[in-house]
């Protein structure tokens, strides 16, 4: 049995690792204010950005989706790990030694499963690189070689070579303590007939990194006549490698993919080598599939998708290239960025363009782009005749929606004027009508997007209904709206509680839990009672307040709480924080004045007088407790 990884290990390594820098390994994060960053969510598909992270408390929260936690509440959700695999991968990101209870620690026997699949693949990768340099490699080489790779861009990519005997690597591992049945889970291995063998034998190896750079899978090239498998030979879906879901390169091109909103989608692993060598380092590629939903949902949230954004596809010139970046229009809608193609003249890809012309034809290439809708209209349009009137028909048929789906409707416009004459029609009349016909088929599509986003299922907001703990569960009614107007005072006097403890304790420490009328709410303000309250809050506050939420709902409605922006433009000082306090204090006093009076009048004329004596004394205090609260304010608490 694992041990136990000790309490102030973890919280070690909790303080060690800076969220930030962790979240922007996998998405573009950008000033939100308030010393908060924003970007596009990487748990659910949005277009514009509602997953915001504090680096000072080091949580985050998505609006959108309500996911939200601390750092290694992220790396659990997006890498799919346990809690001991994440601690332990931040741990050696940060170079903490871990120590274990109930007798020590066994690498290999007491990791997760990722952590062991990843880590074969880790040695795999150092293996093949070690093999390059083998006499027996001297094919793979010089097949670098002619492409114009030496050794620096060889290790610089850690491209390696496969040994072409049967279980090479198999056998390697083996003796580095790994299992027959670890091996063949993670695509290194296959069975054969006598047990497992390698699965990867003589060819040129690189390897596949997820975008947080561990190496997941591997594409493999193959290099003797007598390989009678695929020219190319892939790691299989396996539980670390969805081919649908990486590409090539994106360890190394994601920060400048960031920094210049471009990303360039070439087709192979050459390319993407040729292309960084001759700088252009967003080169990125898919691995053996072709480029779909998964891929654009990475490039959205390293360009924080916006119509200033830009992908850039470079395709063969051949009927495949086309056919390729005729699929890639088709998913021109899902960007906002904006798209283009960049096709080389004599139809060359990067890797023989930069062996014939050098790297500045490379640059050159992506530079002469095309916009994409541009070259589609282009090629649907050269398949027809439009000699004949049948032809000329037929290619505005396929060549309308094209247009229409167009972003811009300035260019939309321009672009089926430029498609009449494409297709040699000369009346005024006929161009006007294709025009309007444009203009409908637009208007039509977004009335469908509009209307589907109005109609899906929306997520269902984290603290919408109250804690099992906080209240016992009312019968169904309209759904409570956490931000209605007479609650904001209460939402934002327990942000105040849990981003600035200082400015609202010990005052707030005596507000009882009634004085939160909304039961998520109460939720939170007991959690920050069990967690002892805002005076002396410490470092910890944050993190123990989590850990006193009852369940999920509670906690996602403390992190949502602490990450959410104040409602103020100025740096929260004592008098906002005052003036919630006394807001929160005089709603309360209020409320509790409404249901004197209407005590009173339900007593009647046969009242008990000690009754009787007890309200009315009671609602004089009172109001007389409410005008202070109006008239002095805080001083008044």
């Amino acid at each position: 049995m694992a041990g136990r990884i000790r309490d102030e290990d973890v919280k070690a390594v909790r303080d060690a690792v800076p969220i930030d820098a962790v979240v922007s390994e996998y998405l573009q994060l950008r000033n939100a204010g308030g010393g908060n960053l924003k970007g596009l969510c990487p748990f659910h598909d949005e277009k514009s950005p509602s997953f915001h992270v504090s680096t000072a408390k080091g949580l985050y929260h998505c609006f959108g989706c309500q996911e939200g936690g601390d750092t290694v509440d992220f790396v659990m959700k997006i890498d799919h790990l346990s809690f001991a695999e994440t601690i332990e991968r931040l741990a050696a990101q940060a170079g903490i030694t871990l120590r274990y209870e109930e007798g020590g620690y066994t690498p290999g026997r007491q990791q997760g499963e990722r952590t062991r699949l990843v880590e074969a693949h880790k040695v795999a990768a150092q293996y093949y690189v070690d093999q390059l340099e083998s006499p027996e490699a001297q094919i793979a080489r010089t097949f670098l070689a002619e492409r114009g790779f030496g050794q620096d861009a060889a290790q610089h990519f850690g491209v390696g070579y496969s040994p072409a005997g049967w279980d090479h690597l198999t056998r390697y591992l083996r003796g580095r303590g790994f299992s027959d049945k670890e091996l063949v889970l993670c695509g290194l291995a296959q069975e054969g007939r006598r047990g497992p063998i390698d699965r990867f034998r003589g060819r040129l190896m690189w390897p596949i990194r997820d975008i947080a750079g561990e190496v997941v899978g591997f594409g493999a090239r193959k290099l003797r006549e007598d390989d009678n498998g695929p020219k190319y030979l892939n790691t299989p879906e396996t539980p670390i490698y969805h081919k649908s879901q990486v590409l090539y390169g994106i360890d190394l091109a994601k920060r400048d993919i960031a920094k210049t909103d471009r990303a360039v989608v070439v087709e192979g692993y050459t390319d993407v080598m040729a292309c960084h060598l001759a700088g252009v380092t967003t080169a990125i590629a898919t691995c053996g599939t072709s480029f779909g939903e998964g891929h654009i949902k990475i490039l959205r949230r390293l360009l924080m998708d916006n119509a200033s954004c830009e992908v850039v596809f470079t395709f063969d010139g051949d009927a495949a290239g086309q056919k390729a970046a005729l699929r890639a229009f088709e998913d021109d809608q899902k960007f906002a960025a904006q798209t283009s193609i960049a096709v080389s003249p004599d139809g060359m890809d990067p890797c023989d363009l930069r062996l014939a012309e050098g790297d500045e034809a490379v640059a050159a290439l992506v530079e002469t782009r095309t916009p994409l809708f541009r070259f589609a209209l282009r090629s649907v349009v050269s398949r027809y005749n439009l000699d004949t009137e049948e032809g000329r028909v037929a290619a505005l048929d396929a060549a309308v929606p094209i247009v229409a789906a167009i972003k811009d409707p300035s260019l939309r416009d321009r672009y089926a004027i430029h498609l009449v004459g494409m297709v040699g029609i000369t009346s005024q009349a006929e161009e006007q009508s294709i025009i309007r016909r444009v203009r409908g088929l637009a208007r039509s599509r977004d009335g469908q997007q509009a209307k589907a986003g109005r109609y899906a299922e929306r997520p269902v907001p984290a603290g919408a209904a109250a804690s099992t703990a906080a209240a016992p569960q009312a019968p169904r009614g309209p759904a409570l709206n956490l931000r209605r107007p007479a609650l904001r005072v209460e939402r934002e006097l327990l942000k105040l509680a849990l981003q600035r403890p200082d400015l609202v304790s010990p005052a707030f420490d005596a507000y009882g839990l009634d004085e939160f009328t909304a039961p998520p709410y109460a939720a939170v303000r007991r959690c920050i009672e069990e967690a002892g309250g805002t005076t002396g809050a410490g470092t910890d506050f944050l993190t123990r307040v989590r850990e006193a939420a009852p369940d999920d709902t509670v906690r996602a409605m403390v992190t949502e709480l602490a990450v959410e922006a104040l409602h103020t433009r100025r740096d929260p000082d004592e008098e906002y924080a005052g003036f919630q306090l006394v807001a929160v204090r005089l709603a309360a006093v209020n409320a509790r004045i409404a249901e004197l009076h209407g005590g009173l009048r339900r007593l009647g004329p046969d009242a008990d007088p000690d009754r009787l004596t007890a309200l009315q004394n009671e609602l004089w205090v009172l109001e007389q407790y409410g005008r202070a609260l109006r008239e002095k304010g805080y001083a008044a608490l």
